[in-house]
C-alpha cells in the first residue's frame, strides 16, 4: 500500500515541486494539496492521509495552528513541518503542536522521500545533529520559561531518568551506550519505556520535557 500524503504550502510552485518528487516514487501518493491552514484541515479530514507536509507561514490559519488541529483528528496523520533557517522560532511551537519533525524547504529530494517514509513508521525526522540544533535554539531563546516540576518523572527508574537526561543533552543512542557502558539495544529499550511512561511521541519531545521540567539546564 502506498503512503498517502497531503501537501500544504501557500506557494503553488513549492507544492508542484514536492509533488513531482514524491510522484517519482512507487510507494508515495499525493492525495491532496492546500494553500492555507484552514484548507489543509478540510483536505486532511476528507482524504485521510498518512503524512501531511506543512508550511509554517501562510495566510489565514498558520501551519502551527493547523498542525495542532490536524493532530486532534482521529485517526491523526503524521505532520512534518517545513521551515527555513530563519524560522527557528516556529520550530518548537510546531513540535509541541504534534509535528513529527521538520525539514528545510531546500532539502534534497532523497531526504524528503526518506522523511516521509520514516515518520509513517512512528519515528521522528530528527537526527541527533538536528536534536542538538533544537537544544541550541532552546538555550539561546530570548525568554526561557521557568522550569516546572513534572510528576510523570516519578514513574521512571533511576537508570531511565539517567537516560532521559542524556537524551535531553542531545546524545545519540551510541553515545548514551558508551557513556553508560551498555549496548545500544539496551538504550533503545530504555528509551521505548521512557517514552511510554511519559506519554511522549519521540526523543524530540523528551528533549523539550527535559528542559521544561528542569531535568537539564542550559
Amino acid at each position: 500500500m502506498s503512503i498517502r500524503v497531503v501537501l500544504v504550502d501557500d506557494q503553488v510552485l513549492v507544492r508542484t515541486g514536492f509533488r513531482m518528487i514524491l510522484d517519482e516514487t512507487g510507494d508515495i501518493e499525493v492525495v491532496g494539496e492546500a494553500g492555507d491552514g484552514a484548507a489543509a484541515l478540510e483536505v486532511t479530514a476528507r482524504t485521510r492521509p498518512d503524512v501531511v507536509l506543512m508550511d509554517v507561514r501562510m495566510p489565514g490559519v498558520d501551519g502551527i495552528t493547523a498542525t495542532e488541529r490536524i493532530r486532534a483528528l482521529s485517526p491523526a496523520p503524521k505532520v512534518i513541518i517545513l521551515t527555513t533557517f530563519d524560522l527557528d522560532d516556529y520550530l518548537f511551537a510546531g513540535l509541541r503542536a504534534g509535528a513529527s519533525g521538520f525539514l528545510l524547504k531546500d532539502t534534497l529530494a532523497d531526504d524528503l522521500i526518506a522523511a516521509v517514509r520514516v515518520v509513517v513508521t512512528g519515528e521522528a525526522v530528527t537526527a541527533p545533529s538536528a536534536t542538538r540544533r533544537l537544544i541550541a535554539h532552546f538555550v539561546n531563546a530570548p525568554a526561557v520559561p521557568p522550569a516546572r516540576p513534572d510528576g510523570r518523572l516519578t514513574a521512571l527508574t533511576a537508570r531511565e531518568r539517567e537516560v532521559l537526561t542524556l537524551i535531553a543533552r542531545g546524545l545519540s543512542n551510541a553515545e548514551i551506550a558508551g557513556d553508560l557502558s551498555v549496548s545500544e539495544g539496551t538504550v533503545k529499550t530504555h528509551i521505548s519505556r521512557i517514552l511510554a511512561k511519559l506519554g511522549l511521541r519521540d526523543r524530540v519531545q523528551a528533549v523539550i520535557l527535559g528542559y521544561e521540567c528542569g531535568l537539564v539546564h542550559p
